[in-house]
């Protein structure tokens, strides 16, 4: 038996708490969590839609019940198909997080893998992420290459 597990509506806060510290990984620590309220019901929906374009998968903490202990989420997007991805379809991993307590075990392994397989079902022709330096050797081992691209974003 396996882990991991798809995450449901009852992880929603847990989930947030990963994703924080994620977050608190690559920016500075201390962006606060004032925006958790106002994620959380849309977090719960999306959770509880389990044939959406959004998936998180997790592993519970071994040593305190009601804890998880690692989490990965990702999206299946569309994009106007190209050579490689014809149908156009597109993963975007995210929120890749092990509880600080919990590391070196192999939970986000196990989770990206269960997520792969995810988007393996839903026809995903490629999936893209944003590595930092210390994760790079998990999605390198897991195929992912380092690509040089001139990503930019805009903020409302």
């Amino acid at each position: 038996m396996s882990l991991v597990r798809r995450a449901t509506a009852e992880d929603a806060e847990e989930v947030l708490r990963l994703r924080q510290v994620m977050i608190d990984s690559v920016h500075s620590p201390g962006s606060g969590t004032d925006w958790h309220v106002q994620s959380l019901p849309t977090l719960r929906d999306r959770l509880a839609d389990a044939d959406g374009n959004f998936a998180a998968f997790v592993v519970e903490h071994p040593e305190r019940p009601g804890a998880l202990a690692a989490l990965v989420a990702g999206t299946v997007e569309y994009r106007i198909g190209k050579a490689g991805n014809p149908h156009g379809r597109t993963g975007y991993v995210f929120s890749v997080a092990t509880d600080p307590d919990a590391r070196r075990r192999g939970y986000a392994r196990a989770c990206m893998a269960e997520l792969l397989e995810w988007f393996r079902e839903r026809g995903v022709g490629q999936v893209d992420l944003t590595a930092s330096e210390d994760a790079e050797p998990l999605y390198v081992a897991l195929g992912f290459a380092r690509r040089k691209d001139p990503f930019m974003r805009l903020t409302f």
